[in-house]
């Protein structure tokens, strides 16, 4: 004898509402959490830190002088952090037209293969004047569609 697939339960039989807990639209805190409230957890570890910030510095300190290289490495990173980016000098052109984007991206290509960029800082500069290619494109096709709007309108 086989059995018959049982239906899918019906949400009235469950004693459940449909849609959930809240109407849809509706949240259950409409004012959300306060702006400026922070975690408990969070204030709590900055106030037991807070006490004896002074004593933990010396000790990473002293264990940094003594050697421990985990500690000079904290020590360092707080002193002088890793920069994700540096300030880069290029000439480049004046880019008013697609033509002078060419030129400056070949001055890019040029300044990666002289080691004078990196090819991260030759990406970034190339991202950049991307940027500056779909600026000047809207700007002509917006010209471009006023002109035509107005020859339309005569």
């Amino acid at each position: 004898m086989t059995k018959k697939p049982a239906d899918p339960p019906n949400p009235e039989d469950t004693g459940r509402k449909q849609g959930g807990r809240f109407r849809p639209g509706r949240s259950g805190n409409p004012e959300g959490r306060p702006r400026g409230s922070r975690n408990a957890a969070t204030v709590l570890a900055e106030e037991l830190l807070a006490e004896d910030i002074k004593a933990i510095v010396e000790k990473v300190k002293d264990e940094a002088k003594a050697g421990n290289m985990v500690a000079a490495r904290l020590v360092l990173e707080r002193i002088a952090p890793v920069r994700r980016g540096r300030a880069i000098a290029i000439d480049l052109p004046r880019i008013d037209t697609p033509a002078d984007l060419a030129v400056a991206h070949s001055a890019v290509i040029a300044a990666v293969a002289a080691g004078d960029l990196t090819p991260e800082e030759g990406q970034s500069m190339s991202d950049i004047l991307e940027g500056k290619r779909r600026a000047i494109e809207i700007t002509e096709l917006e010209a471009r569609i006023a002109a035509l709007e107005k020859g339309i309108a005569k």
